[in-house]
């Protein structure tokens, strides 16, 4: 999903920065030195992109991810690389809290002129689809992230190689794609806004009966337009997007309730609990009861 472009100034005497939020990650810091920090407006509770690449990671809160063309849901421990470009947002009910680091070290840049740097292109190639980090390396790059907040002048520069040293070296257990293709906007699109306003009132209504024609008037497009420009934007077409958020909600009821599964297929904007049944073992490979099942063994 493209949406809009987040504007990033380093101030004097940094080559990256480090972010933190503690109530949500619409009011983030930028942590300059050990005791010293600067407010900013932060982006991420919208559809946006930016031409660094980012490390976020949310120690507090839950929600719903959506990285490119890939929506799930995420929690605490949530650990993910984003390639520069590729569209991003962290859909959050409740207060969230964590760290982030961006970089913009784009071909040519000087930190290449390093040999010993040339073992990182892979890595930073495969984030353009974004990498989640789970197991003992999410542990690993959190507790590298927090000395990397505490630091300052040459050590923080030194934690930062550490971290990308540790993403280039996790073994591939802990490692996962998010996205199924890269995103890249050279330009601005003159939809973005549009579509991330119909984004936005998905994500208010999919539980209720989500009408093509209420969207259509709230972005101003025609019906061919808001199609292609939806699809080209997202990787999914109108109604994929639509059952995917209302299937994500589904999987958390299922897992975190005993609520019978009639009334969760309603309840999340199905009005056909057979359609509910044939799309989720489609997309889960396994009916509802049995991925209640599994999740409550967890």
């Amino acid at each position: 999903m493209r949406g809009r472009r987040e504007q990033i100034h380093l101030l004097g005497g940094q080559s990256f920065r480090v972010l933190r939020w503690a109530q949500g990650v619409r009011e983030v810091e930028v942590l300059l030195a050990p005791g010293s920090a600067v407010r900013l407006k932060g982006e991420g509770d919208h559809w946006h992109y930016h031409p660094a690449m980012e490390l976020a990671c949310f120690t507090v809160g839950e929600g719903t991810r959506f990285v490119g063309d890939h929506i799930a849901p995420f929690a605490a421990g949530d650990l993910v690389l984003l390639g520069g470009k590729l569209p991003h947002y962290w859909h959050a009910p409740g207060r969230t809290a964590g760290l982030a680091v961006q970089w913009h070290f784009p071909h040519g840049h000087p930190f290449w002129s390093f040999p010993e740097t040339a073992a990182l292109s892979g890595l930073f190639k495969n984030a353009a689809r974004g990498l989640r980090y789970a197991g003992p390396t999410a542990t690993a790059l959190a507790t590298a992230m927090q000395a990397l907040a505490q630091s300052g002048g040459p050590g923080r520069l030194g934690h930062l190689l550490h971290l990308f040293a540790q993403m280039a070296a996790a073994p591939a257990g802990d490692v996962t794609a998010l996205s199924s293709r890269a995103f890249t906007f050279p330009t601005a699109s003159v939809h973005q806004q549009a579509i991330g306003a119909a984004v936005r009132h998905l994500l208010a209504n999919f539980r209720d009966v989500v009408r093509l024609d209420e969207v259509l008037r709230l972005t101003g497009m025609s019906k061919p337009t808001f199609s292609r420009q939806f699809k080209q934007h997202s990787g999914k077409t109108f109604s994929d997007f639509v059952n995917q958020l209302r299937l994500q909600a589904a999987c958390r009821a299922l897992a975190e309730t005993d609520e019978a599964v009639l009334e969760i297929a309603l309840a999340c904007g199905f009005s056909q609990v057979s359609f509910f049944n044939r799309l989720f073992r489609r997309v889960y490979r396994c009916s509802p009861t049995r991925y209640r099942a599994r999740a409550k063994r967890r």
